[in-house]
């Protein structure tokens, strides 16, 4: 398997060039020349198998250049009890035709584990294969999971050092003490004073950076990423859609061949775009419901076939979709255009300087057949944590909650009745103010609580056990965390590479 940019102006490369530079040279993304097909009666012999089973038939069809051994290695140790427990992505069943795949059960809480733990094995056996003998400095841009995930995933990997950019009012305080307490002498988390696309736009500035990669490359080192502009870290991304639908299968919500629907709360694009390329490759989908909070220029997009960025950036309940520019669209354009290379860089270009960009009705109209856009506001959000606990005795993060009421939304408008499954993204431990205000406003509503006397509250009143990785946050000692101005994110780099 061979991969290309979504820029059109550098060769075609190997999954391992792709996964361990991240970003093409041209500025554009890797995605894969064709997507290979996975069969029905392959889907069948998922129902029985383990996750890592259900994981390496995915993964072997895209990483061709590494051996079964390898990635048998990979997806054991990844997705082992003692990181995931029993099952690393099981399908709630919450009610006639909805259920929920979750997607938290990692070490961090969040489904940035699904794929974080398992990229750092790719990436280290990637630079073997390509023979670069270098190290990887893995920048990361967070709104609140991917940091402590990349950060959990890396920690003393050798010849790798990571640096993530969080937005410095922009996660709860349970995702900033996450990334603030992690161990590992090769992992910094900095604070931007700004927003996640600050930071995202800035983490971006520094990969176009010729000058910056040349001085990297005079001291050994290497930029790569752990964001999903990485493909090493979508590809692990489609196993779970596969893996939800053979389990609905297997417990008789479906038969095999069936038609799905999927609700994704969508930020940077990359998940709910894991799920369409499922769909390429055979996996039996309807319609994926595009689920925004009040940040919802995806909503727009979807629905007018304008993409414009200017626009009030609203602070959430959901903060890891609190995101304007959601770079894997990117990968979907080039898909939906036939691989325009050309009309793709023109479009990023025009988002870049103008802010905005129109693909016009046509291919508006073919996004449409494929996806469903809504968004779902905070007042909306919490009714629906607390409808969800209160009919199903279930908790939602807020996250969750904005796809499920999206699931919903959609249904009302369209009547399709569709079996239908709703991705949770993240704990509710990792929320506990904004759910124990949901499910119980009367004792909780306006109430400024410590984060672990929450947790504790939490974990009482919805009969649920805290995590172990939450249980152990109030023991950690906190590290520095840098906080900088936006404008100075390339000096802070150079700073803890001592590159100054």
């Amino acid at each position: 398997m061979l991969y290309i940019s979504t820029r059109g102006k550098t060769d075609m490369v190997s999954s391992a060039h792709a996964i361990s530079n991240g970003l093409a040279a041209d500025g554009g993304l890797f995605v894969p020349k064709e997507f290979p097909p996975i069969s029905l009666a392959e889907i069948d012999a998922m129902r029985e198998a383990p996750y890592s089973a259900r994981a390496l038939t995915v993964l072997a069809r895209f990483l061709t250049d590494y051996s079964e051994d390898e990635l048998k290695n990979c997806v054991e140790t990844a997705y082992s009890k003692e990181r995931f427990g029993d099952f690393p992505a099981p399908l709630h069943l919450l009610k006639d035709n909805l259920d929920v795949l979750e997607l938290w059960h990692g070490p961090t809480c969040a489904f940035k584990d699904m794929a974080l733990q398992i990229l750092p094995l790719f990436l280290t056996k990637a630079v073997q294969k390509t023979g670069e003998q270098k190290k990887l400095v893995i920048l990361v841009a967070t709104s609140g999971d991917t940091g402590k995930a990349a950060m959990a995933g890396f920690a003393d990997v050798p010849e790798t050092e990571v640096i993530v950019f969080y937005p410095q009012e922009g996660v709860s305080d349970i995702q900033k003490l996450q990334m603030v307490t992690q161990r590992g002498a090769n992992v910094h988390a900095v604070a931007v004073e700004g927003n996640f696309d600050d930071a995202q736009t800035g983490v971006k500035i520094l990969f176009g950076s010729r000058p910056l990669a040349e001085e990297l490359q005079a001291h050994g080192c290497a930029f790569s990423s752990a964001n999903s502009i990485n493909w090493g870290r979508l590809v692990p991304q489609i196993v779970y859609y596969f893996s939800a639908y053979a389990d609905a299968v297997n417990s008789g919500r479906i038969e095999n061949g069936a038609p799905v629907n999927f609700a994704v709360p969508t930020g940077n694009f990359g998940d709910i775009l894991a799920g369409f390329y499922a769909k390429l490759m055979g996996l039996p989908v309807n319609k994926f419901i595009c689920a925004s909070n009040s940040n919802n220029v995806l909503t727009d997009f979807i629905n007018t076939g304008v993409y414009n960025r200017k626009r009030p950036f609203h602070k959430t309940i959901s903060p890891s979709m609190d995101i304007l520019v959601s770079s894997n669209l990117e990968r979907l354009l080039f898909e939906e255009t036939d691989h325009n290379a050309v009309q793709v860089a023109e479009w990023m270009k025009e988002l870049n300087e103008k802010g905005e960009y129109k693909i016009g009705t046509e291919l508006q109209n073919k996004i449409l057949k494929d996806f469903f856009g809504t968004w779902v506001d905070e007042v909306e959000t919490r009714e629906t944590i607390g409808d969800v606990y209160n009919n199903y005795g279930y908790v939602m993060d807020p996250h969750t909650a904005v796809a499920y009421k999206a699931m919903e939304k959609y249904r009302l408008m369209t009547g399709d009745e569709t079996y239908s499954i709703v991705l949770s993204t993240a704990s509710p431990f990792k929320f506990n103010d904004v759910v124990l205000a949901s499910i119980d406003p009367d004792t909780y509503e306006g109430k400024a609580l410590d984060p672990f006397v929450a947790m504790d509250d939490l974990s009482r009143l919805a009969k649920m056990p805290i995590p172990a990785g939450m249980q152990e946050l109030s023991k950690l000692q906190k590290r520095q965390s840098d906080v900088v101005d936006k404008t100075r994110m390339e000096a802070e780099v150079k700073k803890l590479l001592g590159l100054e």
